[in-house]
């Protein structure tokens, strides 16, 4: 699986290789990492395994698939740990991977984006708070779905693993901290030890290769 060496500490911990790390770390499947930098993004031969130059790329045998939903998919379907055998349930699952990723994910990166990319420019200021209430309607779905609830469907899957993933992206605003139920539920499978060891597993090739604090 390819990996960034180093990422802005903004982004440490939320580069998409997390996903496939986790959903592994819960499966019981043993991984290498392939660390990458800018100057191997837009090679032509890595070109030739992702699209778009991105992370992470995922190689099992003669398998080369790309973009982390898809890739965690993958690995959901070998493993009961992240997906039940009963086909009603697997839908169910799969159904929950496509909301994170599809009615979820797109709107809470364009709030938390127009911080992160513009957050000097007047027309992004302008643009948040709609934004923000894009991404609380889609929020507040999730939240009444998990109320009494521990995880989305009847036990942790790879549904909660992608919509946590999600749920993270927000975590330096007090977004999720409006929304109770969803804050727990994020707290709750952040607990869990595999993703323990796979947010460890991404951060230490980014504290081995961080640049010099510059001088004065």
């Amino acid at each position: 699986m390819t990996a960034f060496r180093w990422v802005p500490p903004f982004a440490q911990g939320l580069v998409r290789d997390h996903r496939v790390r986790w959903a592994l770390e819960e499966a019981g499947l043993a991984y290498e990492e392939r660390l990458i930098g800018p100057e191997d993004q837009r090679t032509e031969s890595f070109l030739r395994q992702q699209p778009f130059g991105q992370v992470p790329v995922y190689e099992e045998d003669d398998l080369v698939l790309f973009e982390s939903g898809a890739i965690v998919l993958h690995i959901a379907e070998r493993s009961e740990a992240l997906m039940p055998t009963e086909p009603r349930a697997r839908a169910r699952v799969k159904a929950w991977m496509f909301a994170a990723l599809n009615s979820v994910e797109p709107h809470v990166m364009n709030y938390t984006s127009l911080d992160v990319f513009h957050g000097q420019e007047e027309w992004a200021r302008l643009r948040k708070p709609s934004a923000l209430a894009m991404a609380e309607s889609r929020l507040s779905g999730v939240a009444k779905w998990l109320e009494g609830k521990e995880y989305l469907e009847d036990r942790f899957t790879a549904g909660d693993l992608l919509m946590t993933t999600v749920l993270r992206i927000l975590r330096d605003t007090d977004v999720l901290k409006r929304m109770p139920v969803l804050e727990a539920y994020r707290l709750r499978c952040e607990a869990r030890p595999a993703f323990q060891r796979s947010l460890a597993a991404q951060l230490a090739p980014f504290a081995r290769n961080a640049p010099p604090a510059p001088k004065g």
